[in-house]
């Protein structure tokens, strides 16, 4: 709506990651016409404070809604919050000959002539006097500057040309820079409903008055470590005016009676003056365990629960004070703590998604010069699993990995490096690559396995059952929306069996390269433990951990070990039979198995419970049988691909030679056939230094020789 004749009255909204930090407003196309407005005119934004932005085009499904998308640094300029009203109009401007900075963010490492480095990354951007910018320097961290002075006056561009002054501060204790919503990566729900919780109370309380209801009064988050917990937090206390009070479990704790209790009153007396007020205590299973799992030396921690009950829910009303609770491990929580009116909200901050993982690089990226080759999209598709920390330091590996590339060019006896060596950096898709093989996902780092680089070709023959593979784990993932409005769900289970050597474990090596996805691999042996209890919560943590860092598969070598047979005799006091009964409740039980296929292989599957052989739990048994001639053929073809044999050898011949062979065998007489080849060079050099360049021709009799030893030793067996 327009209040006159020049002046545009619009609502604020946050903005689009990529816009953070370059001034950028944008609006609906329709009310940019009526206003005569171009895309990359400068206007002027008025809230509290005025402030210059350059105008452009929202995006389709923004567009009807009377908004403005500015970030949190335009919005701190104009003193507006989200929601709130502001008023805009065009305006002159001139272009900036020289602008002094000061450094915001209190970092003493600067020095004088980075100014040069700073004045390329802020070039284009509108300021005035006192406006606060932000320079996203190489790799994921960023420096924020007030703008001192301008000549000329007034609102300037900064172009090429304009000098660039810096005001250093005295080396001191560095500030952090302000979080905002537009930091915060794939978790627009959680900070939506946080959002609702805390800005309505303290911005519209007649709302609440009029329905007759007291507002939601505590907030609890969990997830798993790094997905964002305490970030979201830190950005709302950014974003709103109410004062904010932050403290960690442990910091509560005293060693005197009582002064525990009286550290966390006089908290909430603090916040109580001073409401309304926000109370963040992060790791709050550090002051409010369960108490009836303390034993009766921990008197002062149940105190502390007690005390905590009390002043988040007891006789006296707790005011205008909204407490939020964090911790990664909420079943530790009491449960006390956990219903309304205390905590009224249980917010889940679970790994991201694909589309997270983009919006969360998108943000770490920011301010990195990416080649023309990287892909965001492409390195999302590829990292499951990773939670926004992972993400965070895959983008600072992917900029070192970029760094150490012009160190050897860096004359160390220099003050600095110089501007022009900087301005060549680029990250490329391969440093980003290089970085994975560095950085692991958190949720399954204790469990982690290095994908084995294995891949569809380089398996012999086993064509139906690759098909079949390929439809049970690779189409899920590419094809989830199909899957979804077919209304239909992938295989839970899949068991290889055959007789060993047949290829069963290197079938899983190459799903698992080339699905891309997680994979966890386990020996059954590993879980079993003397301990009661152990060995079942081993099978249902590995579960946990497969379905926190979906999509997984699971891969369990050897099962038979793990989940045999159970004895009709055996009163189910046995160690075997309770991890029969955890894992077939963990595979078919109320809880959906996500996300996660068990991939399993044995050589003796008449040893496996029969309960886990039925559908719902394994879908799909495939034999791998013994290779007949044309795979065995193959299989010779793959082993011999990169070595260099003598013409007179028939794969052809030796695939016939070789009946009643498995795969694990014809690997073993091309390794063989190539020992032999060795050591005949090295008899001749005779014992002298062995030439590396000279050639390594496998001859017929070197095969012929290793066929005969694998049928002797399958004699023996």
């Amino acid at each position: 709506m327009k209040s006159s004749q020049n002046t545009f009255i619009l609502k604020v909204k946050e903005a689009l990651v990529k816009d953070v930090g370059r001034a950028i407003a944008r609006m609906d196309p329709k009310d940019m016409k009526a206003n005569s407005f171009e895309p990359g005119d400068i206007i002027i934004i008025k809230g509290k404070r005025t402030t210059p932005a350059k105008v452009m085009p929202c995006y389709p499904e923004e567009r009807g809604k009377k908004i403005l998308q500015i970030d949190g640094i335009t919005r701190e300029n104009t003193q507006a919050g989200i929601d709130e009203k502001i008023s805009i109009e065009k305006t002159i401007y001139k272009t900036a000959v020289k602008i002094r900075l000061q450094p915001d963010t209190g970092s003493g490492s600067q020095k004088s002539n980075d100014a040069k480095y700073i004045g390329s990354l802020i070039d284009g951007l509108p300021i005035s006097k006192g406006d606060k910018i932000r320079a996203n320097l190489f790799g994921s961290r960023s420096i924020d500057y007030i703008v001192v002075d301008t000549t000329p006056s007034g609102i300037v561009v900064i172009n090429p040309n304009t000098k660039v002054d810096l005001n250093l501060p005295k080396q001191g204790k560095n500030k952090s820079s302000k979080v905002s919503y537009e930091d915060i990566g794939g978790l627009g729900n959680q900070v939506q409903r946080i959002r609702e919780m805390i800005e309505l109370p303290l911005k519209y309380p007649e709302v609440f008055e009029r329905l007759g209801i007291d507002p939601p009064k505590g907030v609890f988050l969990y997830g798993p470590p790094g997905t964002g917990k305490t970030l979201i937090v830190r950005a709302v206390a950014s974003e709103t005016d109410a004062y904010f009070l932050h403290i960690s479990g442990p910091e509560i704790m005293g060693k005197f009676y009582g002064e525990s209790e009286e550290r966390l009153r006089k908290v909430f007396a603090d916040a109580q003056a001073h409401a309304p007020a926000i109370i963040f205590i992060d790791e709050i299973d550090a002051i409010a365990p369960k108490r009836e799992d303390l034993g009766g030396e921990k008197q002062v921690e149940k105190r502390v629960v007690a005390q905590l009950l009390s002043l988040m829910d007891g006789l006296e009303s707790r005011g205008k004070v909204i407490v939020i609770g964090a911790t990664n491990i909420p079943n530790t929580i009491d449960p006390a703590l956990r219903r309304p009116g205390r905590f009224d909200r249980e917010l889940s901050v679970s790994i991201p998604d694909k589309k997270g993982r983009l919006e969360i690089l998108e943000i770490h990226t920011r301010g990195m010069p990416l080649a023309i080759d990287v892909s965001l999209e492409k390195l999302a598709e590829i990292t499951h699993g990773f939670v926004g920390a992972d993400l965070e330091a895959l983008a600072r590996e992917a900029a070192m990995t970029t760094l150490r590339k012009i160190l050897p060019n860096i004359d160390y006896e220099l003050a600095e490096i110089p501007y022009e060596l900087l301005m060549k950096l680029e990250v490329s898709m391969d440093n980003f690559y290089d970085a994975m093989k560095e950085v692991e996902p958190s949720a399954i780092r204790e469990v982690f396995v290095e994908v084995p680089d294995v891949k569809w070709d380089d398996v012999g023959g086993l064509n139906e059952i690759k098909e079949a593979l390929k439809e049970a784990i690779e189409w899920p993932l590419k094809y989830a929306e199909l899957f979804r409005k077919a209304d239909t769900n992938p295989p839970k289970g899949i068991i290889l069996y055959g007789p060993p050597g047949t290829g069963k474990t290197y079938l899983a090596k190459a799903v698992a390269s080339e699905s891309g996805v997680n994979f966890i691999s386990v020996k059954g042996p590993q879980i079993m433990s003397k301990y009661i209890g152990e060995s079942e919560k081993g099978v249902r943590e590995l579960f946990k951990k497969a379905k926190q860092a979906a999509p997984t598969i699971l891969f369990l070598d050897e099962i038979d070990s793990l989940v045999p047979r159970r004895n009709s005799e055996s009163s189910g006091a046995n160690v075997t039979d309770r991890v029969i009964s955890q894992f077939l409740t963990e595979m078919d039980g109320i809880e959906d198995l996500k996300g996660v296929v068990v991939l399993a292989a044995t050589n003796r599957i008449d040893l496996i419970d029969p309960a886990l052989l039925r559908s719902g739990r394994f879908d799909l048994l495939f034999e791998v049988p013994a290779p007949d001639e044309k795979t065995r053929e193959n299989i010779f073809k793959i082993h011999t691909r990169n070595k260099q044999l003598q013409k007179n050898i028939n794969l052809k011949k030796l695939a016939k030679e070789t009946e009643g062979m498995v795969g694990a065998d014809i690997e073993f007489i091309c390794r063989k056939a190539s020992v032999t080849a060795i050591r005949e060079i090295i008899d001749i050099s005779e014992g002298l230094e062995a030439d590396p360049n000279v050639n390594i021709v496998i001859k017929k009799e070197h095969f012929e020789e290793a066929v005969q030893l694998v049928k002797t030793q399958n004699k023996i067996k």
